[in-house]
């Protein structure tokens, strides 16, 4: 397991590249990547636009509190690996957040694992996000829906 918080931008191609290579044994390989929108909440036409928005962390904690998730994933598929980088600082709508990659000899378990660490991830690392908006910052408030997708994965 690779786990990286950073300020500086990722490339994809070059992190899958890495990921990848000399896995002969590996079937699948499943990437999320996650960016900045430009609106607040989930409906385009209704959330206020977003100027910029300012990912905060505990340095230590933050990285802890990854690894517990991974060990979490690891103990319900069989992984040949996993991967997170999230950044921090501002980052304008466009920019990338967070990748998450899960590889297995099966594609199932990747599957299952990426979404498990990214829905993990939302809802258990210790981020916090301030949207700049035209009148004003404002933090991010955790989502109904990012804790609705959590559950689907407690035992």
């Amino acid at each position: 397991m690779a786990i990286r918080v950073q300020r500086a931008d990722f490339d994809p191609g070059v992190e899958l590249d890495r990921f990848c290579t000399g896995k002969t044994n590996v079937g699948g390989v499943c990437l999320f990547v996650g960016l900045v929108r430009d609106y607040m909440g989930h409906d385009p036409q209704a959330g206020a636009e977003v100027r910029a928005m300012t990912l905060e962390h505990y340095p230590g904690m933050t990285e802890r509190q990854l690894e517990a998730i991974e060990a979490e994933a690891r103990s319900r598929w069989p992984l040949d690996d996993a991967l997170v980088i999230h950044r921090f600082g501002r980052l304008e709508p466009g920019e990338r957040i967070v990748l998450v990659a899960a590889s297995s000899a099966h594609r199932d378990a990747a599957f299952e694992a990426c979404r498990f660490l990214i829905d993990w991830l939302k809802t258990k690392a210790p981020f916090w996000k301030v949207e700049h908006t035209p009148d004003g910052d404002a933090w991010v408030d955790a989502k109904e829906s990012d804790d609705k997708a959590a559950e689907r994965w407690l035992k």
